[in-house]
């Protein structure tokens, strides 16, 4: 019995561990961003201004991409009072193709590009117009893929031999999706298979690819959103926690100079990226382990997250019904 129990709680999981060692790609990779080139969508507000001023703190020549030149301006004066260092502004709306060639070309070559922008819309969507809808998917979505396609060239013909990053801010809305968020989770869903495809692509070219789910985050764009937001969604949303936008831009940029696929901003990103982790790169072999052991369990978690949303889905129609009935 004794051998039984020393098999199973230390040999097969030190087996485990090393199997996993050997198994693991892309291998683990440091990426220094003090000066170098750190480019920046949506880096007038929000977790992008937190980002820009982290970055510039931390050495790296940076450049922030927004729509609003009124916006960027006041953006990099902030920086510049709080760092003492000149970021370049560049205004264009990440849907105009051309638009953002000419900002990339201008930057110069870039060792991070990091893609922060986003709307983001929380109705039913039946209640959606089509072309929120449309705004949604071209400005999440195909703004980033414009992006990536304008810095790819340039990005990879790069002299630094020292590699490179390519980070994608996703939401956790785009782990699991939430009611009203059809449209967003949609377009944020979407980032996660373009960035599993696209590491295998640029891996050749010493460029890695991180992904990051930040929760709900203390920013402007919150509390527009929060306005419209339908009741049932604030009831499900509830349990996730809110973050500040420097405290994401912390973990992100971590999770970036560590080379990390996935990035997790709280202990319920961790766990929601442990129980979606499928076909998703992983560098660490340990964090593989925490995967490939939790995997069961946190499926059962899961599973009751559902029952807990359902039932609140059937709670509040249910209520509403009674409701009409009375009046």
């Amino acid at each position: 019995m004794a051998d039984a129990y020393f098999f199973l709680f230390f040999l097969l999981p030190l087996l485990l561990l090393v199997i996993l060692y050997f198994l693991v790609k892309p291998r683990p990779v440091k990426i220094p961003i003090k000066n170098r080139h750190v480019f920046i969508t949506g880096g007038s507000s929000g977790i992008g201004l937190a980002l820009a001023h982290r970055a510039a703190a931390e050495g790296a020549r940076v450049s922030i991409l927004a729509r609003s030149l009124g916006k960027l301006e006041e953006a990099r004066n902030a920086i510049r009072l709080a760092t003492g260092i000149e970021v370049a502004v560049f205004a264009a709306d990440v849907r105009d193709f051309e638009a953002v060639k000419r900002a990339v070309d201008e930057a110069g070559p870039i060792d991070v590009l990091l893609l922060n922008h986003g709307v983001f819309v929380a109705l039913e969507l039946e209640k959606m117009e089509l072309s929120e809808i449309k705004f949604t998917m071209d400005v999440n979505l195909m703004g980033t893929l414009n992006l990536i396609k304008a810095a790819l060239p340039v990005m990879k013909n790069r002299k630094d031999p020292l590699p490179a990053s390519i980070a994608l801010v996703s939401s956790q809305a785009g782990q699991a999706g939430i009611y009203g968020y059809v449209a967003y989770s949609a377009s944020k869903f979407g980032l996660r298979g373009l960035a599993e495809a696209l590491q295998q692509e640029v891996i050749a070219d010493n460029i890695h690819v991180s992904l990051i789910f930040p929760p709900d985050t203390d920013t402007p764009g919150l509390a527009e959103e929060n306005r419209r937001k339908p009741e049932l969604t604030k009831i499900i949303a509830a349990s996730s926690g809110c973050m500040t936008a420097e405290k994401v831009a912390q973990k992100a940029l971590d999770g970036i100079k560590s080379g990390s696929f996935i990035v997790s901003c709280n202990l319920e990103g961790i766990a929601l990226s442990l129980a979606t982790a499928g076909l998703s790169p992983q560098r660490s072999f340990l964090m593989a382990f925490v995967e490939v052991v939790a995997a069961g369990i946190l499926r059962i978690v899961a599973l009751g997250m559902q029952w807990t949303w359902y039932g609140s889905i059937e709670k509040y129609h249910s209520q509403r019904k009674g409701s009409t009935r009375s009046s």
